[in-house]
């Protein structure tokens, strides 16, 4: 049975390029679906494409959501990241 893991946080820098390349190889690792929601945008967190147009800045509030056998370990992976 798949449920969904959601976690809301404050995102804590700026990302550069540099970094969003980080936090999508970390995401790909995951067998997980991993997503990223901004007010009413959600986008695929494997997709450094998708990261880059949600623009992110320090102090935004973002959901990290996942769905899958690993989505517990996922999202934390990826709140650490950000937060």
């Amino acid at each position: 049975m798949k449920k969904l893991v959601r976690k809301t946080i404050k995102v804590k820098n700026n990302l550069d390029a540099r970094q969003i390349a980080y936090l999508v190889q970390c995401a790909g690792q995951f067998k997980s679906e991993i997503s990223i929601e901004e007010e009413e945008k959600r986008i695929n967190a494997k997709s450094m494409m998708c990261i880059i147009s949600l623009a992110l800045k320090e102090d935004d509030t973002i959901s990290v959501i996942a769905e899958g056998e690993d989505e517990e370990k996922a999202v934390n992976e990826i709140c650490g990241i950000l937060a």
